[in-house]
């Protein structure tokens, strides 16, 4: 054994940090045998592994511990019994995987640490202490904020996500204060993570100021009265308790007695057979296999049994990211070696490098391509010196490719269909490329591929999924252009950097493409991907493309209308309020309600300023009627300044229409998502709403056809939930929600009245989305006892919806995910928690396959579309919007779209889905999508 000294480094790994990471970087995964979850095990030990791998050269640990969390009740919770009173409770499948991390890093011959009443981080910070005592060197390997207050004196951290060192530096740049005075910024700041109170109102930038006016904590207070800020002395003078115990709350013990010395950290060889046997135990045939391979010895027998799901939540990189590696693509003939080698690998992942994310707006400036990981190019072709040309505009910097020579011999590879293209969210690239004349096909999109896996479990963005699976963190794109005021394009990027930033791109997606591939048969979305996923992307791309058309004089009258109606309000509202005051400021508005009015129900927030949001407008409005006037004047002001002032802005010039963006990957449930401008959120309940939709207009010879959807997920509802009163409603084709005020109120058909079926309506569609007596009582302003028996009544009339929702939460908490009927899968990785967001959780895995499936329908519908209306030479599909498809067609084709496109919207669930229940589309055509819906 080494004694611990001069030399030695200790390496000290957050456990706990390692386990969560590990939970949610991949679906849920269950050990065959006997069902236990073991999917944070399984990346916990891949990522155990890839430490060992790494533990190498000069910044090599001599020792190291994994440190964890023994409980959840340690000393702090003693000082002050509400601290980390707010964290949600543990997943319940991940509760009995934490003994076998446990057993996992003592497989590994690591030591492991942890001790009653205390935190890992105070274990932490009292090994550390020891460690630079003894003059050795630390790294912590966490990117825990309340570790920085140990970094100094030859003690780091190791930030594992981003793979970036944090020393005094970096500490500085998070706090605005060096390491030692971490703990007193923390103890004014607060944490409402961990529920530390602080000082109300004072944020970290505050904190940092008046620690570096004053130099400490203690002085601080001491000179309170100094303070010329009256609210901010009044706060540090009124809290000064409050503070002194936020700080013993963040302060880490470094004093703790341990147990054990740093002697016994010393770095050991794993014993090939104990190894080898807990991974056998877990079934982790992959690793087993690999780990093996590595201590050159046999792998043992994994039952054949053992789960086939994804195993690895922190692979082996196949090849190191060497930015130097990178090739910068400047001749004919160095893009013809690399256009061979994608002839004779048939697949290449591609990215376009441009002047904008607006892809209508965008120039292309470079493309860069990678055949293998780490074997990646960059070809730039537009980017500019900043010199003034002939022309007045940028000259071209020199050493690039003609574009129209490099797009001419990437043109045939491009649209060859037997060369896989792969990209990142490849709709944007597919319309770059379609404006140069490319069609690109076939291709993979890496960002589908992770939708489909692990949709509602993380986002699906190319930094976050190389930091989750690749454990790499890209080359930020501010770094490359920077950001704020010295922000510049693409094109005006030096050419070397830009190869860095670019080919890296296309070498991540092509790591991202060779891990998730072969995972979609494992994970059964296959399926998913191929028909609902992939084949959607070029049909958004050319809807995209073709825009609608936009009559900027129409937007600009009802702007003008709506500037004078807000102005009618606010006379109004004044004149309640007895005095004037800014509307659209809620701390004046709170103090007018709850100081002047006194009004009932007032709360304030940290900031000392009471909440004024829209569910508290709704409560008062019953009481006063100045909240009522509020809600409109914000609702006015809302039509106006996100649709008739905003959507002028977005009017192409070349084009005079307006192209929104669709996300295809950003709801959990497969709905579509508008972006730049956002036309899925244009209301249509209010006659001003409406009225915006006039000024969306067909050209002149054409109209507008809008084909939508009758109370799809209702039907959808009336089928899973086998609700025949629903079912022979429809195919009667009863008015539905009359139907359901009938058969709940008893009230006959012939009899009923505006109101009674106005409540049952609400119920109907509030019930899909697991709606309370609560936001019952606000949406039909009645008392919340009415409202829960309206409820009640509702379950017991229609028990199979009950039966519906019961089982599907049943089948979330066993399986962690619930699906479509078309097998999309949308994981709920939240559906065992308590606490807040339990209910929340709750209500989404019941809608999620009722929304979901009217999702995938109506995208089966526009992938079959252009196929159908092909028939109409004139017609073509411009925009989706929730259950809604509009087209844009000749006057003298209408009556000829309008049977098609309804033939495809009606039998899109089929032949893949048997429903019970009719679908039906109703149409309408007009000059204006107003007139159209």
């Amino acid at each position: 054994m080494t004694q611990f000294g001069k030399g030695c480094h200790l390496h000290l790994i957050d456990g706990s940090a390692f386990i969560f990471r590990a939970y949610h970087a991949l679906p849920p995964l269950t050990r065959k045998s006997d069902g236990m979850p073991v999917g944070a095990v399984s990346g916990f030990v891949n990522m155990l592994q890839r430490y060992i791998d790494g533990n190498t050269g000069p910044d090599a640990a001599t020792h190291v511990a994994v440190i964890f969390d023994k409980g959840s009740h340690t000393f702090r919770n003693d000082l002050y019994d509400l601290y980390k009173a707010n964290r949600d409770a543990m997943p319940e499948d991940l509760r009995p995987q934490i003994p076998l991390t446990r057993a996992a890093t003592e497989a590994f011959n690591i030591a492991c640490k942890e001790k009653e009443g205390f935190e890992a981080d105070d274990i932490i910070a009292a090994l550390s202490c020891q460690a630079r005592d003894a003059g050795g060197r630390v790294t912590i390997i966490s990117s825990d904020k309340d570790l920085m207050q140990l970094v100094g004196d030859g003690v780091e951290m190791l930030d594992p996500m981003k793979n970036r060192r944090i020393d005094r530096d970096g500490v500085f740049e998070k706090f605005g204060v060096w390491p030692d005075r971490v703990v007193d910024v923390q103890a004014l700041a607060g944490d409402s993570v961990d529920n530390v109170p602080g000082a109300p109102g004072i944020g970290i930038k505050t904190a940092a100021l008046l620690i570096n006016e004053f130099g400490d904590l203690e002085t601080l207070l001491e000179r309170a009265g100094e303070i010329k800020q009256p609210k901010r002395r009044q706060t540090l003078i009124e809290h000064e308790k409050q503070i002194r115990l936020s700080k013993q709350l963040v302060a880490l013990d470094c004093d703790m007695a341990l147990d054990f010395t740093l002697d016994d950290l010393e770095i050991r060889d794993p014993v090939p057979e104990t190894l080898l046997g807990f991974l056998a135990e877990m079934e982790f045939r992959t690793i087993t296999r690999r780990v093996a391979e590595k201590l050159g010895t046999e792998a043992p027998a994994v039952p054949e049994t053992a789960s086939t799901a994804p195993e690895a939540a922190e692979p082996e990189p196949e090849a190191p990211f060497d930015h130097a590696a990178y090739e910068k693509v400047t001749t004919p003939e160095a893009l013809q070696l690399w256009i061979d080698a994608i002839h004779e690998l048939g697949h290449v992942a591609i990215d376009t490098e441009t002047t904008s994310l607006d892809e209508m707006r965008a120039d292309l400036v470079g493309i860069s391509l990678a055949l293998t990981p780490g074997h990646a190019c960059y070809i730039p072709l537009a980017h500019r010196s900043g010199e003034e040309g002939l022309f007045g505009s940028d000259a071209l910097s020199e050493g690039q490719m003609p574009m129209a020579q490099a797009l001419e011999m990437l043109k045939p590879v491009l649209e060859d269909a037997s060369i896989l293209k792969i990209g990142q969210n490849m709709k944007y690239d597919l319309k770059i490329l379609a404006g140069l004349g490319i069609d690109v096909a076939p291709f993979d999109d890496t960002m589908l591929l992770s939708y489909a896996m692990h949709a509602g479990l993380h986002g699906h963005g190319m930094d976050t999924l190389s930091e989750r699976y690749l454990g790499h963190a890209p080359i930020p794109i501010k770094q490359v252009i920077g950001t704020g005021k010295s922000a510049v394009t693409f094109d005006k990027v030096e050419i070397d950097a830009a190869v860095k930033y670019a080919a890296e791109d296309a070498d991540i997606t092509l790591r991202l493409w060779k891990r998730f591939k072969p995972q979609l048969h494992q994970a059964r979305v296959t399926t998913v991907y191929e028909t609902l996923e992939r084949p959607l992307v070029p049909v958004l791309a050319r809807m995209e493309r073709a825009g609608v058309e936009v009559d900027r004089e129409v937007l600009s009258r009802m702007s003008n209308a709506f500037a004078q109606k807000m102005a009618g309000l606010e006379a109004e509202i004044h004149a309640k309020a007895g005095r004037p005051f800014n509307v659209g400021s809620p701390k004046q508005l709170g103090e007018i309600l709850f100081d002047d009015l006194a009004l009932p129900g007032g709360k304030k927030g940290k900031t000392g300023a009471y909440a004024t949001g829209a569910d508290i407008l709704e409560d008062l409005a019953t009481e006063h009627e100045l909240p009522r006037l509020v809600l409109d004047w914000r609702q006015i002001s809302k039509l106006k300044s996100t649709y008739t002032d905003s959507l002028q802005e977005h009017i192409h010039p070349e084009t005079g229409r307006v192209h929104t963006s669709y996300s295809i990957a950003g709801a959990n449930t497969g709905r579509l998502a508008s972006t730049d401008p956002n036309l899925q959120n244009i209301p249509i309940r209010t006659e001003e709403g409406r009225r915006i939709r006039e000024a969306f207009v067909a050209p002149k010879g054409r109209v507008l056809v809008s084909l939508d959807y009758s109370q799809i997920e209702l039907r959808i509802l009336a089928h899973m939930a086998g609700i025949e009163a629903l079912k022979e409603a429809f195919r009667e084709g009863q008015d539905i929600h009359a139907a359901t005020a009938s058969e709940m109120f008893n009230v006959p058909l012939g009899e009923m009245t505006p109101e009674i079926r106005r409540q049952a309506k609400a119920i109907n569609f509030g019930v899909i989305y697991g709606i309370s007596g609560f936001g019952l009582a606000r949406n039909l302003r009645i008392p919340r006892g009415e409202a829960q028996g309206f409820i009640d009544r509702y379950f017991e009339r229609f028990p199979g919806i009950r039966d519906y929702m019961d089982a599907t939460t049943a089948f979330a908490k066993e399986n962690g995910f619930v699906q479509t009927m078309f097998g999309r899968r949308i994981n709920t990785p939240e559906i065992n928690a308590k606490g807040p967001g339990a209910g929340f959780a709750k209500r989404a895995a019941i809608n999620a396959p009722i929304q979901g499936t009217a999702a995938d329908i109506i995208r089966r519908a526009m992938i079959r579309m252009d196929a159908a209306i092909a028939a109409v030479p004139s017609a073509r599909m411009l925009l989706q919007v929730h259950d809604e498809l509009l087209f844009e067609v000749d006057e003298a084709e209408a009556d000829k779209l309008i049977p098609i496109a309804r033939e495809v919207m009606e039998g899109a669930a089929h032949p893949a889905v048997h429903l019970d229940v009719h679908l039906a589309a109703e149409a309408g055509q007009g000059p204006n999508w107003a007139l159209a819906h």
